[in-house]
């Protein structure tokens, strides 16, 4: 670990399990994100969360005490589109997710159908219908090419884990023989969209997050200045059993209020 951070003017850091636990904002997530937006510096709140829209997720924030800007909110239902449109400007998608995704394709211009589409984009939603996953297997057999939103295999619920986009794709990929493109997190494509949505470049910009295996290793693979605290996923044990590390390990967000 290094124990000089370098020249911070940007952030970017993750939604759940550092600014919030099931609705609750963590110690100091309120506080840092005043900071950051009282010194105005330029920042994203990322999550691979496709269900709900930036401005649903502005209102969630809220509703915790965490005052974040609808444009400070970047999902990886928003990085999709982004993806989409600059990879075919106005093409056609089948859409497997809810609002949060298929609001992004529409306001980037693309089509939702059923009938010959260019992509099958899939993501998260809390009905997977077996009809829309057939479906979905056709259409790539069909020649239709195959986006996920992200690779995660399970989400949380109150009840324990339910199945996520992740899990979904294996059993479409297992079924065409062909792998889906993920562009969500552990992608560093997440991370250098985001850059350029505030214009931030990697040298100067830094990422928070509660994963190794999602946040810390994308944010190193883009270049960017990593932290990982300790109120989410990983536990500081768990760390060493990485081959990568991250610039400083810490206990909470709060403990990267005096770095804005």
């Amino acid at each position: 670990m290094t124990d000089q951070p370098r020249e911070i003017r940007s952030w970017l850091t993750d939604m759940d399990g550092v600014l919030v636990h099931e609705g609750v904002a963590l110690p100091g997530a309120p506080e840092f994100i005043r900071a950051l937006r009282d010194a105005e510096r330029p920042f994203l709140v990322l999550t691979n969360n496709s269900i709900f829209t930036d401005r649903d997720l502005r209102a969630r924030l809220a509703q915790s005490g965490i005052d974040v800007p609808q444009e400070a909110i970047w999902t990886s239902a928003l990085a999709t589109a982004s993806f989409l449109q600059d990879q075919s400007p106005g093409g056609s998608a089948y859409v497997i997710g809810e609002a949060g995704l298929t609001t992004a394709l529409y306001e980037v211009g693309y089509t939702l159908t059923e009938s010959s589409p260019d992509y099958v984009v899939l993501g998260e939603t809390r009905t997977y219908s077996f009809e829309a996953i057939t479906k979905a297997i056709r259409l790539i057999l069909d020649g239709a090419r195959f986006i996920c939103t992200n690779p995660d295999a399970t989400g949380p619920s109150a009840e324990g884990p339910l199945p996520a986009t992740g899990a979904v794709a294996a059993m479409i990929t297992k079924a065409t023989g062909r792998e889906p493109y993920f562009v969500g997190k552990p992608n560093p494509m997440m991370f250098r969209s985001a850059l350029n949505r505030i214009d931030a470049h990697s040298e100067t910009t830094a990422m928070i997050g509660d994963r190794m295996d999602t946040d810390v290793v994308a944010g190193i693979e883009a270049g960017l200045e990593t932290f990982l605290v300790l109120t989410g996923s990983t536990t500081a044990e768990q760390v060493e059993l990485y081959p990568f590390r991250p610039s400083r390990v810490v206990p909470s967000i709060a403990d990267l209020i005096e770095l804005v």
